[in-house]
């Protein structure tokens, strides 16, 4: 506390490599190409009169807008990114692992990634989502309970690469 203000520490955010290096790109390319392009694009609309009654202005001016707003969100996790070095342990399982799971007899292969990088349709999960949060941790043998809409899922670890 600091003059009754509590100060809060910065969250670092958990990324992997290949996750750090797409944002990187993506941020670059709203840089330098996608913003100087929607910046000609409203220039242009600017040009053509009437801002009221023109609507290519409003386009342009949104998707700049959109943009910017992009650009100062990846500045912020990227900022804040701790980056998870591949080389991880392959005796519990961690951030940039690949857990290896049996759900009733049937094996599944999960990424364990940072929030940013999360995506269910290509089995790469949060360590911050409940499974990620339930399987961190853990090492080859153990079985998790996770909480689903379907009722109590229980995860049997069968390997970590």
């Amino acid at each position: 506390m600091f003059l009754g203000v509590k100060i809060m520490k910065t969250p670092i955010m958990q990324l992997t490599e290949a996750g750090f290096q797409k944002l990187q790109k993506e941020y670059d390319n709203l840089v330098n190409n996608k913003r100087p392009a929607a910046v000609d694009r409203l220039s242009q609309a600017r040009s053509m009169g009437d801002l009221s009654e023109n609507s290519d202005y409003h386009q342009a001016k949104e998707q700049l807008e959109f943009i910017d707003g992009r650009i100062v969100e990846l500045e912020s996790v990227l900022s804040q990114a701790l980056v998870v070095k591949g080389g991880h342990s392959t005796k519990e399982v961690g951030v940039g692992a690949k857990v290896k799971v049996s759900i009733c007899g049937t094996e599944h292969v999960f990424d364990i990634v940072g929030e940013w990088e999360a995506d269910p349709k290509e089995k790469k999960i949060s360590h911050e989502s409940p499974l990620g949060k339930a399987l961190i941790g853990r090492k080859v043998g153990e079985t998790v309970e996770v909480q689903a809409p379907v009722g109590k899922v229980e995860y049997t670890i069968v390997g970590i690469e």
